[in-house]
């Protein structure tokens, strides 16, 4: 009985050891296939569709509109897919966090964003770099820039210079009264285009000619309640800084409603089509046009590249500025608005 016992323990591995042989097999057809480039040395599927996050500061602000279009195409050209998220206005940093975080878990290979708050989204950045994801700012730099990889966006320093030297040009002889309407507390784009204004203009913040002061979040709606409480306080205004274009279009419709269209000169930084328009319109007197297609064929190349070649792109590039007005001023190159309508998005 402990002989047949014994035969019976000796036959049962014979399964295993085929199993085992059978597994032994399929790694090396495996490493062949690794070999022949179906698979990467970490087990992944290096033929799979590259995929980019893009992160914007809202879904329906037209920058963002043409920048979300333009990163699409751009990833189509490129057998890319694209992941699109946005918070629900601009300053909503918890939903662009969520956003990132979201991306992180779809495994992308690179995050494209356009940070609402220049430190709040710095956390939630570091946590996808540290997965070996290339995140490239859009637009608006963090702080500190190199909190990312790189930045693809307009020298907003420069605009708001730009817009403020050409105000303030504008009034010609006239004593400076000015409102100012920035965009959100806490935002790097709206400090930058702000204090680029006040230099442009030749003051200093404090400065007795700033009448009124208000944040806007960059919306249309905002900036007209604010700039109708601003004149309930003073008219004796004659000049607007307005830090983007759905801001300039609120303020113009509450300077209008008070009958105030010819003494005051609006000035506005963005470029879409409807704004070139309200220039050649005289709503505003000018505005500086960027190119958010730029920015998104820059940033989608460059996580493109980085995930077939590992190069990683860093440093800031200027994706350029050009002032567009129907009312040029010495000292400062402009184009008109048939120029402005030639090359305007959105």
């Amino acid at each position: 009985m402990a002989d047949h016992h014994a035969v019976r323990k000796r036959s049962r591995p014979r399964p295993r050891r085929l199993a085992a042989a059978l597994v032994l097999v399929g790694a090396l057809l495996l490493g062949v296939a690794a070999c022949n480039g179906t698979q990467g040395s970490t087990g992944g599927d290096e033929t799979r569709k590259v995929t980019i996050g893009l992160v914007t500061k809202t879904e329906t602000n037209p920058f963002f509109v043409t920048m979300r279009k333009a990163a699409a195409d751009a990833a189509r050209k490129n057998g890319a897919e694209l992941i699109a998220l946005a918070g629900k206005f601009d300053g909503d940093n918890e939903g662009q966090v969520a956003a990132v975080e979201s991306l992180i878990a779809r495994d992308v290979q690179g995050i494209l964003i356009t940070p609402s708050n220049t430190t709040g989204m710095l956390g939630a950045i570091a946590q996808a770099r540290r997965q070996g994801i290339l995140v490239i700012a859009l637009d608006s730099a963090t702080d500190p820039d190199d909190a990312v990889n790189a930045t693809y966006a307009t020298d907003n320093t420069k605009a708001g210079r730009l817009q403020g030297a050409y105000v303030r040009a504008a009034l010609a002889d006239r004593a400076p009264q000015l409102i100012m309407l920035d965009g959100t507390e806490g935002s790097s784009v709206s400090r930058q285009r702000h204090d680029g204004f006040l230099e442009g203009f030749r003051i200093k913040d404090g400065s007795p000619v700033i009448r009124g002061r208000a944040n806007t979040n960059g919306d249309r709606n905002l900036a007209q309640t604010a700039t109708e409480n601003l004149l309930q306080r003073t008219t004796d205004v004659n000049a607007v800084y307005t830090i983007n274009e759905p801001v300039a279009d609120g303020a113009s419709a509450a300077i209008t409603a008070r009958g105030l269209t010819r003494q005051v000169t609006i000035g506005t930084i963005d470029g879409g089509c409807d704004g070139v328009r309200a220039v050649r319109a005289g709503k505003y007197a000018a505005t500086v046009m960027q190119f958010p297609v730029r920015m998104a064929e820059k940033g989608v190349a460059a996580v493109t590249e980085f995930a077939e070649s590992g190069k990683t792109p860093s440093g800031f590039t200027d994706t350029g500025t050009e002032l567009i007005t129907d009312k040029p001023v010495r000292g400062l190159k402009s184009h008109d608005t048939d120029w402005g309508l030639q090359r305007c998005w959105g």
